[in-house]
């Protein structure tokens, strides 16, 4: 009888010690799974960005990276100019607006902030074949007013001088009459283009052209600039060579646009609204940190 109560004690002792092991087992691989342990994939998000069309090689290459770190978000860019970015940023149209535009905070849309993120140069280029090296601030004025017709007029040779500008309204068109035209506009013959891409093309195509566009667009030749004043550029789009023409002595890049010594330099800006979305936040953030300030050296002056 003793025998027998012993056993049926240890047959119960071993069924409840393997449910209890059971159990174990099982709210073990609850916990494993519980949400709340769980890291969701982040939802797929669209950053649209609107403005400078001189910021553009800048921004495919900064938006790129980001993307590849964080392959949730996707871009979206549109050219414009400047002050449609920002407009569209204030309309609720962008996510964050690319601009040159300079102009006093104080002047700044409201609910907007303004970052920089880098420094660009306005280049005065000629054709490759142009024996023209630099001009004078006078001789900018004179030719782009249309005083100076021939480039023998200057100091040159080729017959007479095609002006290229850019388009009313454009970011680098305001700057370029600010502070080389003044209270004299650009002659009316001048061939007006859309983009710093398209000035680039039509000056490489046509020997007599002069025109200002976004060192952004050109590939600088560091040895020639040393050594003769002038730079061999390279178009992006056309793949034509074109010159840069130091004026007053100086270059649209290294230490004469970094010591603001350049007459035609500028800030570049990213724009977002003052409500503070993370995710824009963030990728300003990219922009100013090591890696994109790194990529910002590629074609512009790093402001870090």
């Amino acid at each position: 009888m003793i025998c027998n109560l012993r056993s049926d004690r240890h047959g119960f002792f071993f069924v409840l010690l393997t449910r209890l092991t059971l159990a174990a087992a099982l709210l073990s691989g609850c916990v494993l799974l519980e949400p709340s342990t769980a890291r969701p994939a982040p939802e797929p998000l669209t950053v649209t960005v609107v403005g400078s069309t001189e910021m553009r090689p800048l921004l495919l290459e900064l938006t790129a990276a980001y993307s590849e770190r964080n392959p949730h978000l996707h871009f979206v860019l549109r050219g414009g100019g400047s002050l449609m970015g920002e407009e569209r940023l204030v309309s609720g149209g962008a996510d964050i607006a690319a601009s040159t535009a300079f102009y006093p905070d104080a002047e700044l849309p409201p609910d907007l902030v303004r970052v920089p993120i880098g420094l660009d140069g306005i280049a005065l280029i000629v054709h490759s074949d142009n024996p023209i090296d630099a001009l004078t601030l006078a001789q900018v004025r004179d030719v782009f007013h249309g005083r100076a017709l021939f480039w023998e007029d200057v100091g040159g040779e080729g017959g007479e001088v095609l002006l290229v500008s850019r388009e009313d309204g454009s970011a680098t068109r305001a700057l370029f009459e600010a502070r080389v035209m003044g209270e004299e506009g650009v002659s009316l013959t001048a061939v007006v283009m859309p983009t710093s891409s398209h000035v680039v093309e039509y000056v490489a195509d046509h020997p007599a052209a002069i025109g200002y566009v976004t060192a952004a667009y050109i590939e600088q030749d560091g040895e020639s600039a040393e050594v003769q004043g002038a730079s061999s550029l390279l178009s992006e789009a056309a793949g034509q060579v074109v010159k840069a023409v130091s004026v007053e002595g100086r270059l649209p890049y290294g230490t004469d646009l970094a010591d603001s010594q350049y007459l035609l330099a500028r800030p570049l800006y990213l724009l977002i609204r003052e409500s503070g979305d993370p995710a824009l936040e963030d990728v300003v953030s990219f922009a100013l940190g090591a890696e994109g300030q790194n990529i910002v050296a590629r074609y512009h002056v790093p402001i870090r």
